[in-house]
């Protein structure tokens, strides 16, 4: 099987779901490398487009994926990867998943979950992963 990177200059979405609750908790992107590491060390890696560089999720936070399944779809050019959380969230502004807003008919968004941890605490004031 050969994934289609060409599509979106050498990266792939990477739709990351809970594999016990199926709740999807973030969009993430691979390239050939990400993909394998990931594949290589059980630790989904994705290729930051911000910083341009590869990057495993938890590296900072503590905030691990796990691999449990890789999933391809039809057009052979997404992935979604099932994964075991390690620690409580995914998100660096403190929720389980990236999804925490529902945009609502008049357009505002509004927050539908709770914070589990706080971000100041954990990467230091001022600082994004």
């Amino acid at each position: 099987m050969e994934l289609d990177f060409e599509k979106e200059n050498g990266l792939i979405p990477a739709i990351v779901q809970d594999d016990s609750s199926d709740e999807v908790l973030m969009l993430g992107f691979m390239n050939r490398e990400a993909l394998e590491r990931t594949r290589a060390t059980g630790l989904v890696t994705f290729y930051s487009r911000s910083r341009q560089k590869l990057w495993t999720k938890g590296e900072s936070s503590g905030q691990k994926l796990l691999l449990r399944e890789l999933r391809v779809d039809c057009d052979q050019d997404a992935l979604l990867v099932r994964v075991e959380l390690s620690g409580s969230a995914v998100c660096h502004e403190g929720y389980r998943s990236c999804f925490f807003r529902r945009i609502e008919k008049d357009g505002e968004t509004a927050v539908i979950a709770e914070r589990v941890f706080s971000p100041a605490e954990l990467y230091g004031e001022g600082k994004k992963p």
